[in-house]
């Protein structure tokens, strides 16, 4: 059965002499495997390969079957074509850094419709948006794909809740008797990032480039602590180079 839905692509390698198998993230089922013919002959429809770049927005027209681990793609164009975003240096690292996370989370074929909107909502402000936007989003995006895989940060901080205890997603009077906690400016530089309801206020939270770069180790920890197959990310030591 034909069905239209929105995808992001996480990546796409080559299959035989002329073809593609694509690894997108839909919007109605959920990570999907495409294989995608005839997009790389020296035809002039094969320049639709070039649609196919990890990050980019589609529009498309499947064949689904629940049974099937690869589908097929009847039709597929830009869902929106980005201006900046594939030629600025700091805005594709960031982008990449997104794909690369969602690749590591997304294990099983099922819809995540809040999570999908979040990250083409996300990939498009990033792709409008000004460098101190940018250089916050990884922080605000890994806070909310965590959450919205389940493992939402309990409570607030405040001067009586002043730790975030990583193990257990809670914000604490005391420090817990473990490492996995984030001290007191550090709880409340996350507890301000996840409480952003405007992606564009991501630009007014101030720190150093030192501090960016241990709160995301410290959230990536916080993934691995909750989901037992979550794996390295390579992106994140790019990251920083070009942030800082």
């Amino acid at each position: 059965m034909l069905h239209k839905t929105r995808g992001i692509v996480l990546r796409a390698v080559k299959y035989g002499d002329t073809s593609v198998i694509a690894s997108v993230f839909t919007e109605l089922f959920g990570i999907q495997s495409y294989l995608v013919n005839g997009v790389r002959s020296a035809k002039p429809k094969a320049a639709k390969g070039n649609l196919l770049q990890p990050g980019n927005i589609l529009e498309m027209v499947v064949y689904h079957h629940e049974q099937k681990n690869l589908q097929r793609i009847s039709e597929f164009k830009l869902g929106y074509i980005y201006t900046a975003l594939h030629f600025n240096v700091v805005k594709n690292t960031v982008a990449l850094y997104m794909i690369e996370l969602l690749q590591r989370c997304l294990k099983q074929p099922e819809q995540h419709l809040e999570l999908y909107y979040l990250a083409e909502h996300t990939l498009q402000l990033l792709d409008q948006s000004e460098p101190p936007v940018a250089a916050n989003l990884p922080l605000y995006f890994t806070l909310k794909l965590a959450a919205m895989l389940g493992f939402r940060l309990n409570g607030r901080y405040s001067e009586y809740t002043p730790y975030l205890d990583l193990q257990e997603g809670t914000f604490t009077d005391l420090p817990p008797h473990h490492n996995n906690h984030l001290d007191d400016v550090n709880s409340q530089l996350t507890d301000t990032l996840f409480q952003c309801s405007q992606l564009t206020a991501l630009a007014q939270i101030s720190m150093s480039k030192d501090r960016r770069r241990k709160l995301l180790y410290a959230y990536l920890d916080f993934l691995k602590l909750h989901l037992p197959d979550f794996t390295e990310l390579h992106s994140p030591s790019i990251l920083h180079e070009i942030l800082s």
